[in-house]
């Protein structure tokens, strides 16, 4: 239990940002997951439409400090590698 008032206010802010973060890596993994059940079932047109919110969403993670900007990178270029290889087949 905090001892002062501003570790009770410290307490206070980490619990409402803690509940923005988990909201935001939440939309986020659930998002990746539509995108690769969309790959896995083949279906070029709603990945490449999925891929684009994804990648949307991957950028606003990096500003808002979810991810890391190397690993947004990384996870961008695996994605559209995958749908770029579901094209060409």
């Amino acid at each position: 239990m905090p001892n002062h008032k501003s570790a009770e206010k410290r307490d206070r802010q980490n619990a409402r940002r803690n509940a923005v973060n988990t909201a935001n890596r939440t939309r986020l993994r659930t998002q990746i997951k539509k995108l690769r059940a969309a790959l896995d079932a083949g279906s070029i047109h709603d990945s490449r439409a999925l891929l684009s919110e994804t990648v949307s969403l991957i950028d606003k993670s990096v500003q808002k400090g979810i991810m890391h900007r190397n690993t947004a990178a990384r996870q961008k270029a695996r994605l559209t590698m995958h749908i770029n290889k579901l094209a060409t087949k």
